[in-house]
């Protein structure tokens, strides 16, 4: 070791020499497995956490060989709470031996519960909080294993080196609850996604890099996000697929969270998926370690069986297990931190929403005044619920409207609902947003914001009709990415398929499938505008 020599208990009292028992050396033969390990440790003053450090072999050997100057060691121990003469005697070599160092170190002669939980509080106030190295070897019991683990992860830094020993300990079965190895398995089963595993299984210790950023958890103080992610608070995310959207809703999951700081639930009204699809798109979470995927069913009976799908997000409201929800239809592509749209306060209203580009003013056969886009839906559904035998009836009354549930929602919410910025749905970008019109002209000013779109909403259909697309006076016409004819015109059509190739649709349009696809949708619609002409032209005839 640096700065001293090591010397037994029967050698003579050397204040310059450390003092270890050398009949209790449980450390040493770890020491080339971590010296391996030092590059993956990025602070330039690593901070070390040690939970059961006896007389300080290993913590003296971190703070010589690691911590480098500015460093620092902490260690936990309980020495026998100092109620004996053994614990007495292994607190003053610890306290000697790290003394020697020279680096800055920290005793806590506490059980490791109490002293953690100190050390939580602590890094609260600690502009650069958490460890870089954290060992535990403490209780050897299973549920006190699983404890310590749990604490420590919320001090590691993201990239911390956190090692638990005695994964193959001897004395007891390792099936034991008095076996350290319940509760490692048990902690890494919990903490799954957040860790990558360096060590082999083999080998006497476990040895984890975290891969996610630290949380120090229920003892937050922190304002803001950070204390909402503490709170276990997040944003919900609703989406009503089917079959046909499954892989566009994957690219809306992908985007929410690529783009997004806070912790987000997924609700996916399951409209016919099959099997593999949610387990697709339940996949697009698991690489995330602040996402999760719950699929919903409808009830039977309800306006979806009446109507059609595209009335699911009035169906959705009554059976969704939260009060608030952003409700994103499956043709978007998410581009921005969707905390922002989250926190902005309702002010007492059911829903926020967008001004709708094609009719700002409303289509004909509804009311003239302002008109929404429903693709997204910011929803106080504990608000709405109150309201729900009006709505209902109110969508009853239109399931057979030309916008269906986005009439529906106009209606009954027409002089309640909040404008939001046009960025959080930029509807017909490249196509008719850039025309002239009077309504049009109401809206200029947020038309402006969606050039630097936070949400893009591919509006128009999947499948273009044959007549659109040869209609020079509808150029570029409306339609999805991901439909036979594409959307040419679109400026986000490139970052659309780029998003599904972080999906795992990944390459779907380099596939004969989509070729396929593609051939067979473009067949149809030939095959549906012959048949439209050939019954306009019988229809001309006969008149004749």
């Amino acid at each position: 070791m640096a700065h001293a020599s090591i010397q037994s208990d029967e050698a003579p009292d050397d204040t310059k020499s450390y003092r270890f028992t050398p009949t209790q050396d449980w450390f040493s033969f770890n020491v080339d497995a971590w010296k391996i390990l030092f590059p993956r440790v990025q602070s330039p003053h690593p901070r070390v956490l040690e939970i059961g450090s006896w007389e300080g072999r290993s913590a003296v050997f971190l703070a010589t060989e690691l911590c480098g100057e500015g460093g620092e060691v902490v260690c936990i121990d309980h020495f026998d709470l100092m109620q004996s003469a053994a614990g007495r005697e292994r607190y003053s070599k610890i306290t000697h031996n790290l003394s020697l160092t020279g680096k800055r170190f920290r005793i806590l002669d506490e059980f490791s519960f109490p002293a953690l939980m100190v050390l939580l509080k602590e890094e609260m106030d600690n502009p650069n909080p958490g460890y870089d190295w954290i060992y535990v070897d403490g209780s050897h019991e299973a549920d006190d294993t699983f404890l310590d683990g749990e604490l420590v992860w919320r001090l590691a830094r993201k990239g911390a080196i956190v090692i638990f020993d005695d994964y193959h300990w001897d004395k007891e079965p390792a099936d034991s609850i008095h076996h350290p190895k319940r509760g490692i398995d048990a902690f890494m089963t919990l903490h799954r996604g957040e860790f990558d595993v360096l060590s082999s299984p083999e080998q006497y210790q476990v040895v984890l890099q975290k891969t996610t950023e630290m949380r120090i958890g229920f003892l937050a103080r922190e304002v803001g996000h950070g204390l909402d992610r503490a709170l276990g608070y997040g944003i919900h995310v609703a989406l009503t697929v089917d079959a046909s959207y499954a892989m566009a809703a994957g690219v809306v999951i992908r985007g929410c969270i690529k783009h997004t700081s806070a912790r987000i639930t997924f609700y996916i009204v399951d409209l016919g998926l099959s099997l593999g699809d949610r387990q697709r798109l339940e996949s697009c979470t698991k690489s995330a370690n602040d996402a999760t995927a719950v699929f919903v069913t409808l009830p039977q009976g309800g306006l979806t069986a009446k109507g059609g799908k595209t009335w699911a997000k009035l169906d959705m409201i009554p059976v969704l297990p939260v009060e608030r929800v952003l409700y994103l239809d499956a043709d978007v592509l998410v581009r921005a931190d969707l905390r922002s749209l989250w926190d902005i306060d309702l002010v007492g209203r059911p829903l926020g929403t967008v001004r709708d580009v094609g009719f700002p003013m409303g289509h004909e056969g509804m009311h003239r005044g302002p008109y929404f886009n429903a693709g997204v839906l910011l929803m106080d559904l504990a608000r709405i619920r109150t309201e729900w035998d009006a709505l209902t009836a109110t969508a009853e009354t239109l399931l057979g409207a030309e916008y269906a549930d986005q009439d529906a929602l106009n209606t009954h919410f027409r002089d309640t609902w909040l404008p939001l910025p046009m960025k959080w749905n930029a509807q017909g970008l490249g196509t008719y947003a850039e025309l002239q019109s009077a309504d049009r002209a109401l809206i200029e000013a947020g038309l402006s914001e969606m050039k630097n779109a936070a949400i893009v909403h591919f509006t128009g259909p999947v499948n273009p009709a044959m007549e659109h697309i040869m209609n020079p006076y509808l150029q570029p016409y409306t339609a999805k990415p991901w439909g036979y004819a594409g959307a040419p015109g679109h400026p986000y059509t490139s970052e659309w398929w780029k998003a599904l190739d972080e999906t795992p649709w990944a390459g779907w349009r380099l596939t004969d499938e989509h070729k396929e696809y593609c051939a067979s949708e473009r067949g149809k619609a030939m095959q549906s505008a012959c048949q439209r002409f050939t019954d306009k032209v019988r229809s001309v005839t006969d008149v004749a």
